[in-house]
Order: structure tokens, then C-alpha cells, then sequence
């Protein structure tokens, strides 16, 4: 398992103390199995300004759809041959087809009754039966054989700094024949890595972090819960590996609430650091790739200037896919690990 970092430097004049000569550190991580970089770099304190909730989330129930009072007249049905009852549900929660689909088999999953639950108010039992409807929908187009039936995927955009155009918390949960560009290329990697090593990559990640201990956190259940050495997030990505699970539909109830413990520590260190948004993926074999590991991706989100609303994704992520952290994902870990401890 190679962890590279190509080290760098940036020296400047520095006017606030008489032209002094200053050196700049940063880093470009690549990640162990794609090649993937990121840049590690602006380093900083983890801390940052939360808002108004009160003020940010008043009168957003005024023409939800998905309240309770509107969810079940505004929401659509699917085809009596996909879903002969047109939605799934579960205690309060609700299944049903996303009018604004990914894909052929897209769905929206509510988190309940619930208009504003904040972060820190997420229960792992509620995310276990969230994933656990979910499950209930992947189940049902697995049975019918489906020609999207393929890879089970989960997307989760948390408060509108994430990308959510709503505050009521809810799950994109849909199946494709097509893999996303990223878990494409984590695909391929992890079958030529076992091809070339006779081994699994990802049980191979867990061992060795779990022996250096730089950036491991915890377990919960089969899930073992890493700060990513190479992230996306601009404050660092909470990675779960399910030992023994391929793909999606190989997660037992157990397992969706062992994930559900593991995200509500991650949500939980993250609300102490000031951040309050995140997106969250799955990423999965179909259900014959044994090569892979089914695993999580938990990134939080953030503005670069709150007063501004200025996004913490740019260019340089949005237009060349090249990842920015401000701090370095060891001492994000150093952060973390007490909440899973």
C-alpha cells in the first residue's frame, strides 16, 4: 500500500513584517488506488461560524412537499409494474419517484415527518431505516430483474450548502446499469489491484491503516471508519469500509445501523468544528465484484466566505476534478478519533 505525496513550497515577501521571507507548505496526495490527486494546502483552524438556524429554516415547511400534509398528494406514483403500490413506505418515511431523475429507476427517500432535524439531532436508527427503505426499493427491482439493476446507490446532500434544494432531510436512491465516473475508475482499479496483487485492496487499506493508526478512527460493527488520505472535502472525508460486503444488497440491517452510529460520530465531531452541511454516497460492486468492498464516503461542506455565500467548490474542482483540503487529514483524524472512541 503506497501513500504518495509529491511535498512543496511556496516562498513569499511577506509585508506585514518588513518584506520577511515566509515559506508556504502544501501538498499533492494521490490516492492509493486511483491516482486520483488532491491538493493539501490554505491550511487552518477547523473551526467556522454557524448560522441563524432559526432564521435559515423559518417558514421553509410553508410549501414543502414532503410535510406529511402534502407529501402523499404532490408526490408521484411509479408504474404498477415497477411498484404496484406506487410508493414505499416505512413508519413515517416515504419512497417515491424523483421527478427529477438521475436515472431510469430514481427515487426520493424522506427521513421521516420531521421538517428540520438538525445534524446533531440524526439518530443512527433513523439512518439505519432510512438506508433500510432504500434497501426495500433495491430489493424490489433486483426481484424483477431489471435491466438497471446493477449498482445500488445512495446520495445524501444535507442542508443547502451540500447542494439541497430543500430542508427536509431526504435520500436520492436510485439503481443504474451506469457507474458514476468516480466509482468507475475505483472499479477498475481495485480488479486490476487484486489481478496484480492477489489480494482484496480494500481489506488491504483497512490492515494497514488500522497498523500505522495515522488516520484511522474507529469501528462500528464490520465498518471500519478512516479520514481519507487524499479527500475531496475542503475539511477533510470520513471513509467506511463494510469488511466483508461486496456490494449494496450485501449489507444486513446490522450493518446499516452499525453505518448509521459511525456517520452520526462523524456528524457529530464535524457540528463541534462549526460545519453543518455534507454529501454522502455510497459506492459499490454490482453483486458479483468480488474484487471491491462496498464503502461510504461522508464529505462534509462549507462555505469560503459565509458572509458572501461563497461555495467551497471552484474551478479547480469543478472544471479540472482536482481536490482542495485546508488542513491535513492526520490532524483531521487527531480531531475525529475522540468521537468514535
Amino acid at each position: 500500500m503506497e501513500f504518495e505525496a509529491l511535498k512543496k513550497e511556496t516562498v513569499l515577501l511577506n509585508p506585514l513584517k518588513n518584506m520577511e521571507r515566509r515559506s508556504i507548505p502544501s501538498e499533492i496526495r494521490k490516492d492509493p488506488l486511483t491516482g486520483r490527486t488532491a491538493r493539501i494546502c490554505h491550511f487552518m483552524k477547523l473551526s467556522w461560524p454557524k448560522p441563524d438556524f432559526e432564521k435559515m429554516t423559518a417558514g421553509t415547511e410553508t410549501n414543502c412537499p414532503f410535510c406529511a400534509e402534502r407529501i402523499f398528494e404532490v408526490t408521484p406514483h411509479f408504474p404498477p409494474e415497477i411498484i404496484p403500490e406506487g410508493r414505499l413506505t416505512l413508519d413515517d418515511m416515504v419512497l417515491f419517484p424523483n421527478l427529477a431523475p438521475y436515472d431510469c429507476l430514481s427515487a426520493v427517500a424522506t427521513l421521516g415527518a420531521r421538517h428540520y432535524i438538525p445534524m446533531t439531532e440524526i439518530t443512527a436508527d433513523l439512518i439505519g431505516r432510512g438506508f433500510s427503505l432504500a434497501m426495500s426499493f433495491f430489493r424490489r427491482v433486483r426481484d424483477l430483474k431489471h435491466h438497471e439493476a446493477v449498482y445500488y446507490l445512495v446520495n445524501w446532500n444535507y442542508m443547502p450548502v451540500s447542494g439541497s434544494s430543500l430542508i427536509h432531510p431526504h435520500l436520492q436512491v436510485f439503481s443504474s446499469a451506469s457507474a458514476p465516473n468516480i466509482m468507475v475508475e475505483e472499479l477498475i482499479a481495485a480488479k486490476r489491484y487484486q489481478d496484480q496483487n492477489g489480494s482484496n485492496y480494500w481489506e488491504d487499506l483497512i490492515q494497514s491503516e488500522t497498523n500505522s493508526g495515522e488516520r484511522f478512527l474507529g469501528k462500528t460493527g464490520r465498518t471500519t471508519w478512516l479520514s481519507a488520505y487524499a479527500p475531496f472535502g475542503v475539511a477533510g472525508d470520513v471513509l467506511g469500509v463494510v469488511e466483508g460486503a461486496a456490494s449494496t444488497l450485501d449489507l444486513t440491517n446490522q450493518d446499516l445501523f452499525d453505518i448509521g452510529l459511525g456517520l452520526t460520530r462523524a456528524m457529530a465531531a464535524y457540528d463541534d468544528m462549526g460545519i453543518y452541511s455534507f454529501n454522502l454516497n455510497f459506492f459499490t460492486g454490482a453483486e458479483t465484484d468480488e474484487f471491491t468492498r462496498f464503502h461510504i464516503l461522508f464529505s462534509p461542506r462549507t462555505f469560503f466566505n459565509p458572509a458572501l455565500g461563497t461555495p467551497d467548490i471552484g474551478a479547480l474542482r469543478n472544471l479540472y476534478n482536482e481536490t482542495l483540503c485546508m488542513a491535513y487529514p492526520e490532524d483531521i483524524a487527531g480531531v475525529l478519533k475522540p468521537y468514535f472512541e
